[in-house]
C-alpha cells in the first residue's frame, strides 16, 4: 500500500496525504477525515526507516518541579498538530539507563533535549537525520546547535534592581553551580545591577550552591549568621529562595522585616507560601511551546528564521521583599 494509492483513491495530491500522515496543517477536515479513513481501512504503515509522528521530549530526570510546566507546552502544540509526544528520562540512577540509541531507534520525527546532549549524542542523532533542539542549555553550544532558552541575565538583574529600589544595600546572592549557564548569567546580572547602582561587590556575600531547596537552606544559614548579614537574598532558583525562608525561621529573622528574598523561576508553588514569593518569571511553558515549534520545523525540514531564541524574563513582585529595617 503506497501514499499514491491513497491519494488516487481520496482524490487528493500525493502532498496532502503527507501532510495528514505526519499531521501537519492545510488540509480540511473533510479531506484529513476521508484520507484518514482509506490508510486504516488499507492498513498502510510508512515504510522501514521513515520518522514517525513523534516528538521526544528527552530529560535526563523528571523530579524538577518545573517538568510539568514544560511538558504542559510541548503537549499543547502536540495537539495544535495532531502530533504524538513520548516524555523519556535518561536516569542517572537507574541500573539500566536509556541512551540516545534507544531515541535513535524509535525514530521520532524530532528530538526536544531538556538532557543537554553531549557532542557525540548531537552526532548521533544528526547521522540519523532527527532534528533536535536543546531546551535552557546549561553549556555553552557550538553555532549550530538550535536551542530555546531565556534572558537569564537580565532576569537577574530585574531582581537585584527591585532590591536596591527598595534600599538595600547588602544584598547577598545563592547562585547555583559555576558550570551551569544560566546560574553563571543570572549571578552576571546581578553583578552588573550592584556596579550600576555604585554599590562594591562583597565575595562574601556570594554563595554557590546546587540548585535544591536543602542546598539554599545551608548556604543561607551561612550567610545570615554573620555578624553582618545581608538585609536581602537573590537565589538562582525558587527551591533555594525555599531553603532561605526555612534558614530565616530557624535563625528567628522574618521575611520580609529582617531580611528580603527573591527567588528565580516562578514555581507555581512559590505564590502559595507565606510570604508569597517575589521572584523571577521564567516562562517555561512558552519556552516549551517555542522550543516545540522550532524542533517541529526542523522536521518538517523547513529553514528555522533562527536557530537560537531567548524568550523574555518578568520580574513578579509579592511579600517577601520590602525595604530594609535600618
Amino acid at each position: 500500500m503506497t501514499i499514491a494509492y491513497i491519494a488516487e483513491s481520496a482524490g487528493v495530491s500525493v502532498p496532502t496525504v503527507s501532510k495528514v500522515i505526519n499531521g501537519r496543517s492545510g488540509v480540511s477536515d473533510d479531506t484529513r477525515a476521508r484520507v484518514e479513513e482509506l490508510i486504516n481501512q488499507h492498513g498502510y504503515r510508512k515504510p522501514p526507516g521513515s520518522r514517525n509522528n513523534v516528538v521526544e521530549l528527552v530529560f535526563r530526570e523528571l523530579e524538577s518541579m518545573w517538568a510539568v510546566e514544560i511538558i504542559r507546552g510541548v503537549e499543547r502544540v502536540a495537539r495544535e498538530r495532531r502530533v504524538g509526544v513520548m516524555v523519556s528520562e535518561f536516569g542517572l540512577h537507574d541500573s539500566t539507563p536509556m541512551t540516545m540509541d534507544d531515541t535513535v531507534g524509535r525514530r521520532p520525527n524530532c528530538v526536544l533535549s531538556v538532557a543537554q546532549l553531549s557532542a557525540a549524542e548531537r552526532e548521533q542523532l544528526t547521522a540519523k537525520g532527527i532534528p533536535f533542539v536543546v531546551f535552557d542549555p546549561t553549556t555553552e553550544l557550538p553555532d549550530d546547535v538550535p536551542f530555546v532558552g531565556a534572558t537569564n541575565w537580565r532576569g537577574g538583574q530585574a531582581a537585584t534592581r527591585h532590591l536596591v529600589a527598595l534600599g538595600h544595600r547588602r544584598i547577598a546572592m545563592i547562585s547555583g553551580p559555576e558550570q551551569v549557564l544560566c546560574c553563571h548569567a543570572r549571578l552576571a546580572g546581578y553583578g552588573s545591577a550592584l556596579a550600576e547602582a555604585g554599590i562594591a561587590a562583597d565575595p562574601g556575600l556570594v554563595a554557590r550552591a546546587p540548585l535544591t531547596r536543602e542546598d539554599g537552606y545551608a548556604a543561607a544559614r551561612t550567610l545570615l549568621t554573620r555578624p553582618d548579614r545581608p538585609t536581602a537574598i537573590f537565589t538562582a532558583n525558587d527551591l533555594q529562595a525555599l531553603g532561605v525562608y526555612q534558614a530565616a525561621r530557624e535563625i528567628g529573622l522574618s521575611v520580609p522585616e529582617d531580611v528580603s528574598v527573591v527567588g528565580f523561576d516562578d514555581l507555581p508553588v512559590v505564590a502559595w507560601v507565606d510570604p508569597p514569593l517575589t521572584t523571577v518569571h521564567q516562562p517555561l511553558t512558552e519556552m516549551a511551546v517555542a522550543a516545540t515549534e522550532l524542533a517541529l520545523a526542523l522536521g518538517r525540514r523547513e529553514k528555522a528564521p533562527q536557530l537560537g531564541l531567548e524568550i523574555a524574563t518578568t520580574l513578579v513582585v509579592r511579600n517577601s521583599t520590602a525595604p530594609p529595617k535600618d
